[in-house]
């Protein structure tokens, strides 16, 4: 009978034995084209979140998440709470965007490109690799009693890894304060700044946990992505998929033997060598179909091509396809949905863009001062109001002052001719407006004011000007 009619796989994970204990994965190390592509881009991303905080564009840290102080940079650009908007348009980007990729691709996003996978295989997998060797060597040193290999071998390993996961804190407290907060507090040392080291260990300590015991558990447990496949997926959709057709083809698969014709014998090409499986860091067998362990981390593919190789057989027998493409052999083609999807996607992308051009240097925010009337003599009516200027920009404000632009007046105790706003930065102070009553036509009217810098209109906004009751 074929296996893949067997559906008994689904009633447990590899992780959890029988009784109900941790499964403890041993994957053998991969090799091949797509891990030596994963290890080249996973590099490049490692280096970039590491380099990213203390990168700087004209004077901004490139990247910054400063939830405490509310100061965000989006590489180089800052952003402040007037942008919420902004932010929540690109979380319903975002969103859609996994929603689609992951609708037309899979979950390829946590083989590649996940900081999860990427720490766990690429750094935390190779030192282990390194130092306690492959798959046989590992489970071998598990299996013995307590002497001075399996001593020093562990706490070489455990040593390592924590100073690993002090740094990844580092970094990550780097981008929450900013880089050059980071370095001041290192270097005051510890007793300046003790809170703030003890949240330091306590994340580091979040991170050991889970690159030396929880490790794959993240992904097929604490992660929801991995259940969304079972919603966004559908035969159409792209997956490291085992071809059942080829491989299993009328008799199921069977062990190789040298000289046999498998095609007479109505034996696929699978040789049942369980390749696929030992080097799997979920435990999976992929030939079971899809399954929410799976990160589409290719590894199984690089394996399933080597042995391919040996036995003189054509590659591809694990590969990237969807189930529609093994069984009728039909190329990829969008859906009604994908193009709904791409529809939405795009809306998005062009208004978020549009937003993001439009988005202006400078936010300046002017109220009536509270508690306070408006002034009026024969011939004018003066209101105060109180203001905050927020450069949003990549340059410093110079040489700001306020202006009237609907109405004929003047703005006494203007904002000082040569007075600037340095990068991130604000200004705040009162100013009075004074209008001739001429050029009122109700009590509550609308009035335009600019704010100029060096004699330019760099931003203009409507505010509430309060006077007596125009008899008509």
């Amino acid at each position: 009978m074929s296996t893949k009619l067997d559906e008994s796989f689904r009633d447990s994970i590899a992780t959890i034995d029988t009784e109900g204990h941790r499964n403890f994965i041993y994957p053998q190390k991969p090799d091949g084209r797509f891990y030596k592509w994963r290890t080249i881009l996973s590099w490049f991303l490692i280096v970039f979140l590491f380099a990213a905080p203390f990168i700087k564009v004209n004077g901004i840290q490139f990247i910054l998440f400063n939830v405490l102080e509310r100061k965000f940079n989006i590489f180089g650009f800052p952003f402040f709470p007037q942008d919420f908007h902004l932010f929540a348009l690109s979380i319903a980007l975002s969103v859609v965007f996994i929603i689609l990729f992951t609708v037309v691709f899979g979950r390829i996003f946590c083989g590649w490109l996940c900081p999860q996978t990427i720490f766990m295989e690429m750094i935390f997998r190779k030192i282990e690799y390194l130092i306690e060797g492959d798959r046989p060597a590992q489970l071998k040193l598990t299996r013995q009693d307590w002497n001075f290999e399996k001593f020093w071998k562990r706490l070489l390993k455990w040593t390592v890894f924590f100073l690993i996961s002090f740094i990844i804190s580092n970094v990550f407290l780097a981008y929450i304060i900013g880089s050059d907060k980071l370095l001041l507090y290192i270097n005051d040392g510890i007793g300046k700044h003790l809170t703030t080291f003890i949240i330091l260990l306590v994340f580091t300590g979040i991170f050991y946990f889970i690159f030396v015991w929880f490790r794959e558990q993240v992904c097929i447990i604490v992660c929801p992505y991995g259940r969304l496949q079972g919603v966004l997926l559908d035969n159409n959709s792209i997956n490291v998929a085992y071809d059942f057709v080829r491989g299993e083809s009328t008799n199921g698969r069977a062990k190789f033997r040298k000289g046999q014709d498998r095609t007479v014998d109505g034996i696929g090409d699978c040789i049942d060598c369980k390749q696929c499986v030992l080097v799997c860091p979920t435990g999976i067998d992929i030939r079971n179909g899809t399954q929410l362990e799976c990160i589409n981390c290719t590894a199984c593919i690089d394996a399933c091509d080597m042995v391919m190789d040996k036995i003189d057989k054509p590659r591809g027998l694990i590969r990237y396809a969807s189930e529609d493409q093994i069984e009728t052999g039909r190329k990829f083609h969008f859906t009604p949905r994908l193009w709904l999807y791409t529809f939405v996607l795009t809306v998005l992308m062009v208004l978020v863009t549009a937003l993001l051009v439009l988005r202006g240097n400078s936010e300046t925010i002017m109220l009536r001062l509270p508690g306070q009337t408006f002034l009026t003599d024969e011939t004018s009516v003066q209101n105060v109001y109180e203001f905050k200027i927020i450069n949003k920009g990549t340059k410093e404000i110079q040489d700001i002052s306020f202006k009237l632009i609907s109405h004929k007046g003047e703005i006494l105790n203007n904002v000082s001719e040569h007075s600037s706003i340095k990068i991130q930065d604000k200004a705040q102070g009162t100013v009075f407006i004074k209008i001739p009553k001429s050029e009122l036509k109700n009590a509550k009217e609308k009035i335009k004011v600019g704010l100029f810098s060096e004699g330019k209109l760099i931003e203009t906004f409507k505010i509430n000007f309060q006077g007596p009751i125009v008899i008509k």
